[in-house]
């Protein structure tokens, strides 16, 4: 499943791109494309700010008139689409940003929020679907580094370079991550397990928590103390497993650095 979201003033342009995304989607039996339109760029900076939404792409009309005066940033500012992108990298957006708009005025704008491509209206089928290849094949490579959970019934895209540890909460975890914030989960802990599995980097620690080695700072017989501070009590004969996993972790990362 894809998240996609697509930000046009223009209601015509939205049912329009989406009917071209619905076509591309048909043509790949087990694609599965979840569209959410807006119309301003506000609801989507608040969704992604407040991370309750992270679409892996957005499509993004960069002519958008300001919601409170109805006219468009022209002038010595960027138009609101620019803005609205600028904005969701600074708060460390790592998704897919292209653009659609009437003219290329802003093309060179473009790459300094990393927007990997530009669509002139009116879309193209043709065009569309030539760019979705080539980002679906990226996405796909990128999500080996993250993991997609179900969290207050939003679907969020972490990504497991973010993940400090993991803790069983009675039949919810907590997920910790290196921004400080916390998810709670609805599953359970050897269903969470094996979705981090897959990745060297995650250690299963008794019944009570997963921890991701490479935010260890200190390991010893009786417990690790991760890099946030949170001291975590080995149980009974976890020790000699959990140092071998690490060593190899740690060897396997130097070699990584220096080939």
């Amino acid at each position: 499943m894809y998240l996609i979201a697509l930000c046009d003033d223009e209601a015509e342009e939205l049912e329009k791109t989406e009917k071209l995304l619905s076509d591309y989607e048909k043509i790949y039996p087990g694609l599965e494309f979840m569209t959410r339109c807006f119309e301003n760029a506000d609801e989507l900076l608040c969704l992604v700010r407040e991370k309750k939404y992270i679409p892996d792409l957005i499509f993004m009309d960069i002519y958008m008139p300001d919601k409170k005066s109805n006219t468009y940033s022209l002038g010595n500012a960027y138009p609101l689409g620019m803005e609205a992108a600028r904005e969701l990298r600074h708060m460390n957006y790592k998704g897919k940003i292209v653009f659609l708009t009437t003219s290329k005025e802003y093309a060179l704008e473009a790459f300094d929020v990393d927007a990997l491509q530009y669509i002139v209206k009116p879309v193209l089928k043709e065009k569309l679907f030539s760019i979705l290849n080539s980002l679906l094949k990226d996405i796909e490579e990128e999500r080996k580094k993250y993991i997609l959970l179900r969290i207050e019934g939003m679907l969020v895209r972490v990504s497991l370079n973010d993940i400090i540890y993991c803790e069983a909460q009675g039949k919810k975890q907590c997920i910790y991550l290196t921004d400080g914030t916390q998810y709670t989960l609805r599953m359970t802990m050897t269903e969470l397990y094996a979705q981090l599995s897959q990745c060297q980097e995650f250690a299963k620690i008794g019944a009570g928590f997963i921890v991701n080695l490479g935010y260890i700072g200190t390991l010893n017989a009786k417990e690790i103390c991760m890099d946030n501070g949170r001291k975590i009590y080995l149980p009974r004969g976890t020790y000699k497993g959990l140092r071998e996993q690490y060593f190899n972790y740690y060897c396997m990362e130097v070699n990584r650095q220096e080939s």
